[in-house]
């Protein structure tokens, strides 16, 4: 099974010659009111390459209402955040949260630098961090809640759950570090963990715990890595999970995976073969080319609508029945 591209896409592209000049791309998605909201990230210059995120409103047919001129969400320096990247939004007991990518030291991908003669410059571990969103008037603003990840394990592609799991909050994320013989897999892989209050100065700080291994690379097409796409989708048939998969030749492609309800560190089926890939020019032509990225999902009607980057320049939707998509799962041959 495949997913089917909007007719439209991409549906969001770079503009002007400011923040978002450049990329526009790895959207996160929330449906609120009847309207799409996508946060995604921008960049407007190659040489210290700082993301922010801009926010753009589309109606449930995928036709834009309204893209906002200014960045809603950009760096705090006091924080350490030269860069935010790679947003997620979840829904979670009547509020909307928001995890996403900090680093010290952002630096553009490898065929930039080498497209551009930039010279590799060492990088800090990035880590990530959880803000509570605030919606009003249509607008979003944001309160920082901390970094979420442990130190040094190198973090992206961390997703919370829409509700608690045994009593406790938790989340999947990609700790890039936890690999070798030290651990249970010798590639990047998804792990599941609580999340819980610590103590700290001046406030309470947010930690992980309980970690597991949900899933590693098994498919030639995830050879080198694999990491969360959207937050989980709760069906009645588990948590659907739609993650990342690279291979050796740095090609990303998008899976499927069926959680178990209860006990969300058990898989109940995943495919062999991924439901995205990279075929449009605009995905495979771009700062980083053959990427489909998913990041944000939105559920209209019987539909799944999964937001994706493209090459890391474009915003892109494809679309699937969520029936049909978990029954896929489930059934699908080579399990």
């Amino acid at each position: 099974m495949k997913l089917e591209r909007h007719k439209a896409n991409p549906i969001l592209e770079p503009r002007g010659d400011g923040w978002e000049s450049l990329e526009v791309y790895n959207p996160a998605a929330v449906c609120i009111d009847g309207k799409i909201h996508l946060l995604y990230r921008a960049t407007g210059e190659y040489v210290k390459y700082i993301s922010r995120l801009g926010h753009a409103v589309f109606d449930e047919n995928l036709n834009l209402v309204e893209r906002f001129d200014e960045p809603c969400f950009t760096p705090d320096l006091e924080l350490w955040e030269m860069s935010v990247e790679d947003a997620r939004l979840t829904p979670l007991e009547g509020r909307l949260y928001m995890t996403y990518v900090i680093t010290p030291t952002p630096c553009p991908p490898y065929s930039v630098r080498r497209r551009l003669g930039m010279p590799l410059l060492p990088q800090a571990r990035t880590r990530v961090s959880l803000a509570e969103v605030i919606y009003e008037s249509g607008r979003m603003s944001f309160q920082r809640l901390g970094i979420i990840t442990p130190y040094g394990s190198n973090q992206r592609d961390t997703v919370l759950f829409p509700e608690k799991i045994g009593g406790q909050y938790a989340a999947l994320h990609r700790p890039s570090a936890w690999i070798g013989p030290d651990y249970p897999t010798d590639t990047p892989g998804i792990w599941f963990a609580y999340l819980e209050y610590g103590r700290g100065y001046p406030a309470p700080t947010i930690r992980m715990h309980g970690h597991r291994l949900v899933m590693k690379s098994e498919q030639r097409w995830e050879a080198r890595k694999i990491g969360a796409g959207p937050p989980p989708v709760k069906t009645d048939k588990g948590w659907l999970l739609i993650y990342h998969g690279v291979d050796q030749n740095r090609v990303y492609r998008a899976g499927a995976a069926l959680l178990d309800l209860e006990e969300p560190w058990k898989v109940i089926a995943r495919p062999p073969e991924p439901i995205l890939e990279p075929e449009e020019e605009y995905e495979r032509v771009g700062d980083v080319p053959d990427v489909v990225f998913p990041e944000g999902t939105v559920t209209i009607g019987d539909d799944l609508i999964v937001f994706y980057g493209g090459a890391d320049v474009v915003c892109c939707a494809a679309s699937v029945r969520l029936d049909d998509l978990v029954n896929y799962v489930i059934i699908a041959p080579g399990l």
